[in-house]
């Protein structure tokens, strides 16, 4: 009503009339529709990992130890060459010795250094020691293969050797009861040293949560993290052949070359021509270059082509006698059933075929490369 007032202030409850019921304010709310309400947002969860700082520790150490070991290793091969000199052969040629204690060299400070690095969580230890993990146990499974063909006969042909040799040798059957109880103790140190142990390495650095804590723990980028971690165990393999060869030209020259094995300046040429090729090979597949996988891929069978050819026609205690070994260091070589078979020979072609089927499983990697060769590519673990 247009002469209706606002109600008195001062008046009481009882005075101010009343609104009935079915009068609707005019200021009443809209109502909005359910079905036009705006929809919220779904955040994803993100998958939280335990922390495994506690086993990367215990692994860590576990490295440092053996690092350690492969240290003491060092100075008995210094003794080893000093004793050889008492043998009835001869001493051992500055090529022999240097080659073991410079390996002992390598191996202690591959371990010492992942573990210390696995001690501090760093990435880059968690990614080597993966890759070396597998490596170690690839070539530890076919090292325990092979001796465990060999030994036996080994053995066999060292005991008749030391029956001839000696007047008052024990029983046939006692020695050989014997040797079977120290083979049988060799072989299960071995498989536990080169199978188990990396096995157990594997295992633990291939969890998830094991990469989550390196990372969350080192957050900084490192370089391991530029490329697949396939890729970079490939890189790795290349790397420590070409340090390997770099050692074998510089201590003992006897490279095996299409029938025939080269020996002195020749040989050591060949040796590290081939150190210099693989060591670009691996910084190639490193950088994921196309061009380094194929060059890798077709290099690989042209070298067991070479060795194939040189084991089956040339006489490797040939080349032996030519470095200056003495008869009775030869006649100690030719009764070892390792240079009188072609046990390394088919352990060469098994180790060559597993790893050119590694590279055509590597092919995907290279087919979308960056061709600066700095791809950062999210690490995928081997197992």
């Amino acid at each position: 009503m247009e002469n209706e007032l606002p109600p008195d202030p001062d008046a009481t409850l009882d005075q101010v009339a009343v609104q009935p019921a079915d009068a609707a304010p005019s200021h009443a709310p809209e109502v909005v529709p359910l079905a036009t309400a705006a929809p919220t947002a779904v955040i994803p969860e993100v998958p939280v990992y335990p922390d495994r700082g506690t086993g990367l520790v215990v692994f860590g150490v576990a490295q440092i130890i053996m690092g350690l070991l492969a240290a003491l290793m060092v100075p008995l091969a210094m003794l080893g060459a000093f004793m050889s000199r008492l043998a009835p052969g001869g001493g051992m040629r500055p090529g022999q010795y240097v080659s073991g204690i410079a390996s002992y060299a390598f191996i202690s400070i591959a371990f010492l250094g992942l573990g210390i690095g696995s001690v501090q969580m760093k990435r880059w230890a968690h990614a080597l020691t993966l890759v070396t993990s597998w490596y170690w146990l690839i070539m530890g499974t076919l090292v325990t293969i092979l001796l465990t063909a060999v030994l036996p006969v080994t053995m066999k042909s060292a005991l008749q050797q030391a029956q001839q040799n000696t007047a008052n040798a024990p029983p046939a059957d006692i020695s050989a009861g014997v040797m079977a109880v120290i083979l049988t103790l060799i072989i299960v140190f071995i498989a536990f040293f080169l199978i188990l142990v990396p096995i157990a390495f594997v295992v633990f650095y291939s969890r998830k949560d094991v990469a989550e804590t390196c990372r969350r723990r080192d957050p900084v980028a490192r370089w391991t993290d530029r490329t697949p971690i396939p890729v970079l165990g490939a890189s790795v393999v290349l790397f420590t052949g070409a340090l390997y060869l770099f050692l074998m030209g510089v201590t003992t020259p006897v490279f095996p070359f299409f029938g025939r094995y080269l020996t002195g300046i020749p040989g050591a040429t060949c040796f590290l021509l081939l150190s210099a090729l693989d060591t670009y090979l691996a910084i190639a597949l490193f950088r994921l270059q196309s061009s380094g996988w194929w060059i890798t891929f077709l290099s690989h069978p042209v070298r067991l082509l070479s060795l194939a050819i040189t084991y089956a026609r040339a006489n490797v205690l040939t080349a032996y006698s030519r470095m200056g070994m003495s008869p009775e260091q030869l006649k100690i070589l030719n009764s070892n059933p390792m240079f009188r078979s072609h046990v390394l020979l088919w352990w060469s072609l098994i180790s060559m075929v597993l790893f050119v089927g590694y590279l055509i499983w590597l092919k995907r990697y290279f087919k979308a490369a960056d061709p600066q060769g700095l791809v950062a590519a999210t690490p995928e673990p081997l197992g």
